[in-house]
């Protein structure tokens, strides 16, 4: 992963699990926000900016790679770069620096790695296209849901 998690921070130092000082390098990454907060900057970030039909899904038991995933609209490829760059800025200055971003200047879908939460922010075209909410949304079936069996890990949260 190419860094150290921060368990603890004590006066500015990072603490491992083993209670040992995690020495940085300045070429490491240090995680401090837990997932709710991460995706509530987000979520914050992405509604000021005009993002549409942003969509927080919970992937937790879903695969080991995230807590959960924020797909957003852009109007336009220029709308979202500019929407997944304030997102890695804001997590920067968060002190929550991002793990990657992939997708260039003129692409139709940005995403940015934040650690337990992925952002995807895509134009109207590419969402529809992959259909990511529909991919990791796999939930109970009407029988179930009349059954009254239902599993709170397929939450998918729309703002």
């Amino acid at each position: 992963m190419g860094g150290i998690v921060c368990i603890v921070k004590v006066n500015s130092r990072c603490l491992r699990p083993d209670g040992q000082e995690a020495v940085s390098t300045g070429a490491v990454n240090v995680l401090s926000m837990n997932s709710e907060a991460v995706i509530e900057m987000t979520v914050k970030v992405l509604e000021d900016m005009k993002g549409i039909d942003l969509t927080v899904i919970d992937i937790v038991g879903k695969s080991s790679i995230a807590d959960a995933m924020i797909v957003v609209t852009g109007t336009s490829q220029r709308h979202v770069r500019s929407m997944a760059e304030t997102v890695r800025l804001t997590a920067k200055e968060a002190g929550h620096p991002p793990l990657g971003v992939e997708g260039g200047d003129s692409s139709d879908w940005v995403l940015v790695d934040l650690g337990d939460v992925i952002v995807h922010v895509m134009t109207e075209e590419k969402r529809e296209f992959y259909s990511l909410e529909k991919l990791w949304s796999v939930g109970p079936t009407e029988a179930d849901k009349e059954a009254g069996d239902s599993d709170p890990s397929t939450a998918v949260t729309t703002h």
